[in-house]
């Protein structure tokens, strides 16, 4: 085998042969997890509104603990202890829910975004000369 497309096109599984090769879930798979999740219980997608306020909190749940590790402001001694990465897990988790509930694909959303950044903000920050394989210039 060349490469992960070769196998994955003797086998008919492009999306799960990839996962195997590096280990990592597309946007869409992580979109169809959480919609696996949140469709075994009755209550399913909290509305758009209620999942608005969730990020709300969530978002101000991460800025405590960037507050606590990197601004003026240390955690208690009784403050559970989180993680940066546990907030913005939570964070994301609630982003795909309200993707979901809405029937928006967070890869087409992505895409979008970056040619609009790529285009209209093309020249708006200063880019970082090339550099040779050495690191000089």
């Amino acid at each position: 085998m060349s490469n992960g497309k070769d196998l994955a096109n003797m086998i008919g599984d492009t999306e799960g042969v990839w996962l195997l090769m590096d280990n990592k879930k597309t946007m869409d798979q992580l979109q169809k997890e959480v919609d696996q999740y949140i469709s075994q219980f009755k209550e399913g997608y909290f509305s758009p509104l209620a999942m608005v306020a969730r990020l709300t909190e969530e978002l101000g749940e991460l800025a405590r603990e960037v507050n606590h590790y990197y601004g003026e402001k240390p955690k208690k001694n009784s403050e559970e202890e989180k993680t940066i990465e546990e907030e913005l897990g939570d964070l994301l988790f609630v982003v795909i829910c309200l993707a979901n509930s809405l029937d928006i694909s967070l890869e087409e959303a992505h895409d979008r975004v970056m040619d609009k950044f790529n285009t209209r903000d093309k020249d708006r920050w200063t880019r970082i000369e090339s550099r040779d394989e050495d690191g000089t210039n």
